[in-house]
Parts: structure tokens; C-alpha cells; sequence
């Protein structure tokens, strides 16, 4: 599998063997992130043991595990016999005395297994292996599990670690080096419907174009990514049912929390409850105006879903099952193509708001950078410094047509109402405006542009002025 950027999880990972000393870290992340991957380029020249736990009895995992310990110190009676118990192997592994990566993969697989598996590690981590060389990797895709056995205050694990990091989705940035050479526009359709997930984007067929890669791996029934949301669903959620009609009504533009509760039928407090596990699993975020000073309490919250995949899936895939099931295929994909400007935009504003955070020092210091909304107007992007008084009002256009004056002008003509939403600051706020242009920008505008100072990015995320 072709590893691509990681390089800040990498230099973690390192600082962390060049300690010495014993270690516990923790690795997590939603699944197909890439946190084998990364482990096992971290391993590679190094002293390891790697197993990956499945969702086999406690015996067998034990057995396992003792293989995979017989095989690094070339013991063939482990191999067969295997160890008692856990213990046995964390005492057998400090009479050793030999530094390694000790790697167990899928850790809630082995909770789900043998439910007293902290206990068991803990006791492990604090009788034996922590007086040893032993670097201990735990990992995890269940992020609740890990977060509530692994890393949560119950946990018997809690105040164990030596170091933890989440493994997040990659940035467009990074996911476009597995399309190295290719347009922009290209690389983004590909991030609309990938995300940030590299096990997705190595799926697609690189001579190929965004509509074949997805005719033919997303759409096309018995490729991996045809069921994949659905997999991934069931491997998390109990009640899946519920949390299908709850993203389906979220992609299809139902946002608002009464909006959401007439699509699906659910009582209010129902959705609320799986729209929090969705929230926990980083699949839907509530999302406020960037203005707002009491976030959580406010009654203009939105939900989102933030999983590109999972959002592509819910607005394209899963309604025309039937249809796919049957192999028309070439149907609904030219109802992708036509509703297609709908998905690339909002895509292209998370685009836009990590271009933005790339060229922070052009600007000011960055508080917060979201969208913003009030009584029907609103800003795609909003950057603010609540301290120095200063906003960035941003307007990004995913349009086949350079972006005329009338946007800019637009962009203006809301920022009166932005100033009454930061009348809390005191004061007269500091406004600036930039624009996001994936055709670029008409001559007019870029005149406008340089005597009022307002900076332009083209698609790329090139500043222009």
C-alpha cells in the first residue's frame, strides 16, 4: 500500500522510541484513517511484535498473541503451547529486557472479547512492563471505546499513557499527493467524494477521471466502497436503522433539528441522542455561526455531516439503491453530474478554510475561522480576532465562470449586518475581504481587487492580490 504524508504522526512516533525508556501510547482514529499503516511504517528497522486482535474468543486471542511472541524470539514451544494467562507473557516479556515495539492493533477487539482486558493491561503495564524497555503501542478505530476504556477517567488504563495521538482524516493538502500531477479541480471532485480517508482514495484508478472512478468504485455493486458506509455502520452503532434515516435527511439538506425530527419521524430527544453518537464517532458535527459567543447554547446550531465519504454516500448512493442494485449505474451517475456543483461547493470551502489557515500570516492571527448566518445572509467563510477587533469575510465560488463584481459587491453589502453580530467587541471591528475563485476572477474585480486590498485566491490557492 502506498504511504503518503503522515509525516507529523511519524516524528511522534520516533520522539517516542528515541525516549528509551518505557512507553504507553495510544493511537486512535475512525477506521480506514490509516493508523496500521502508520504504525507499520513506524516498526519498519526496528525490534517489534505486531498483532492485530479479530474478534475471536479470549482463548484464541491469547494464543494469538503467544504466537506472535514465539515467532519474535524464535521460541517454538510458544508458538504451539502458548502461554496461561496475560501475565505470563508480561512477565516473560520483562525477563527479556529487550527494547521493542510491542504493537497491539484492534485493542477493542480484545475488550469486546475479554471485557477485563484494561484490567489485565494495566496490571501488566504497572507490574512489569513499565520497569522494562518496552515501547507499547495500543490502537484502536472504535473512537468511543478508546476514548472510554482506553483513555477515559474509569478507565483502569487512565493516567497510564506515556503519549497519545488521534489520528484524524488527511487534509486536502495531503490526500492530493495520491493524485500527484493532476488538475485541482480534479484532485478536489476526488476529496468531495474521498475525504481525507487514504484507503478510500487508493480505490480509485489514477488514469481515471472523477466520473468513471466513481461509476466504477463507488457505484458499481461488489466494489468496496459500494457498501462500505453501510460496513462501517453496522461495525459501530447498535440501532443503524435510526442512524441511517437521521444522515440520509442531514444530506439531503435537512439541518435544522425540527427539520431533521419531521424527516425521520424521531422524537426530538431520540435525535438529539444519535445525533451525539454521530458527533462522537466525528461523523456529523452541530455547527454555529463563527460570531456566535455562547456556541452551545445557541438556537442557530446546524448539523453537517463532516465525513465526505459518508456525506456522498447518504446524498448519491444510498437512495438509489434500488436503482444500483439493478445496475443502472449510468442513471444515476448523470444525476450526480448534474446536482454536482451542490457537493463540490461546500467541499471547496473546507478548501478554502485550509488555504486560509496556510496563509494565517498575510492576514491576522486567527481566533476562529467558520461560516456565517443571520435572518437568510450568509458568509461561507468567516475569520476573526476577537482581541484586536479584526474579521476576514470570505466568499468562495465553485463556478465555471471568473468571479464578477457583483460577489464582491455582495460580500460588502453583508458586512453591516457582520458588524451588529460583533457588537459585543466594542468598537468599530477591523473588516477585510477576500475572495475564493476556482476560474479565477474577471478584470474588473481585480482592479477593485488592488485598490481596496482585498485578497484573491484562485483555485489552487494561489494569492493574486
Amino acid at each position: 500500500m502506498e504511504f503518503i504524508n503522515r509525516e507529523t504522526e511519524l516524528a511522534f512516533l520516533e520522539g517516542c522510541w528515541r525516549e528509551e525508556s518505557a512507553g504507553l501510547v495510544v493511537l486512535w482514529g475512525k477506521r480506514r484513517v490509516g493508523k496500521t499503516e502508520l504504525v507499520k511504517r513506524f516498526v519498519e528497522g526496528k525490534p517489534h511484535i505486531y498483532f492485530l486482535a479479530e474478534t475471536t474468543g479470549p482463548k484464541e486471542q491469547l494464543l494469538r498473541f503467544s504466537r506472535a511472541v514465539g515467532r519474535f524470539f524464535s521460541e517454538p514451544l510458544l508458538e504451539t503451547r502458548g502461554f496461561t494467562d496475560w501475565e505470563e507473557i508480561f512477565v516473560y516479556l520483562r525477563k527479556k529486557n529487550r527494547r521493542i515495539v510491542l504493537a497491539v492493533d484492534e485493542f477493542p477487539y480484545l475488550i469486546q472479547s475479554n471485557p477485563a482486558a484494561p484490567s489485565l493491561f494495566q496490571k501488566g503495564w504497572d507490574e512489569h512492563l513499565s520497569k522494562s524497555p518496552v515501547c507499547l503501542v495500543l490502537l484502536g478505530s472504535s473512537i468511543a471505546m478508546m476514548e472510554n476504556e482506553v483513555l477515559g477517567r474509569r478507565s483502569p488504563l487512565f493516567g497510564r499513557r506515556t503519549g497519545q495521538w488521534r489520528v484524524d482524516p488527511m487534509s486536502f493538502r495531503a490526500a492530493s499527493g495520491f493524485r500527484k500531477g493532476s488538475s485541482f479541480e480534479d484532485r478536489l471532485s476526488h476529496y468531495a467524494v474521498a475525504g481525507g480517508i487514504p484507503a478510500y482514495w487508493l480505490q480509485f484508478d489514477r488514469r481515471s477521471d472523477i466520473w468513471r472512478n466513481i461509476e466504477e468504485r463507488v457505484l458499481s455493486k461488489g466494489r468496496f466502497l459500494y457498501d462500505e458506509v453501510e460496513f462501517l455502520l453496522r461495525e459501530e452503532l447498535r440501532e443503524p436503522r435510526y442512524y441511517f434515516a437521521l444522515l440520509q435527511a442531514v444530506a439531503q439538506g435537512r439541518r435544522k433539528l425540527s427539520e431533521i425530527v419531521n424527516a425521520t419521524g424521531l422524537a426530538q430527544a431520540a435525535a438529539n441522542k444519535y445525533l451525539g453518537v454521530l458527533a462522537d464517532l466525528k461523523i456529523v458535527e452541530r455547527e454555529t455561526p463563527v460570531t456566535e459567543e455562547r456556541p452551545l447554547k445557541s438556537k442557530k446550531g446546524l448539523y453537517r455531516i463532516v465525513d465526505n465519504f459518508v456525506h456522498f454516500w447518504f446524498k448519491f448512493v444510498f437512495p438509489r439503491r434500488a436503482d444500483l442494485e439493478l445496475g443502472k449505474t449510468g442513471d444515476v451517475l448523470r444525476d450526480i453530474r448534474r446536482d454536482w456543483a451542490g457537493c463540490a461547493a461546500p467541499v471547496y470551502e473546507q478548501v478554502a478554510r485550509e488555504i486560509l489557515m496556510e496563509n494565517e500570516d498575510r492576514f491576522f492571527r486567527f481566533d476562529a475561522v467558520g461560516r456565517w448566518w443571520d435572518k437568510g445572509e450568509e458568509i461561507d467563510l468567516v475569520a476573526l480576532n476577537r482581541e484586536t477587533k479584526q474579521a476576514l469575510l470570505v466568499e468562495v465560488k465553485w463556478s465555471e465562470r471568473p468571479v464578477g463584481l457583483d460577489i464582491y459587491e455582495g460580500l460588502k453589502a453583508k458586512a453591516g449586518k457582520v458588524r451588529k453580530t460583533l457588537g459585543t467587541w466594542g468598537g468599530e471591528a477591523d473588516l477585510r475581504f477576500c475572495l475564493f475563485g476556482k476560474k479565477g476572477f474577471t478584470e474588473a474585480v481585480m482592479r477593485k481587487a488592488a485598490e481596496e486590498g482585498v485578497a484573491l485566491f484562485t483555485g489552487e490557492g494561489d494569492l493574486q492580490a
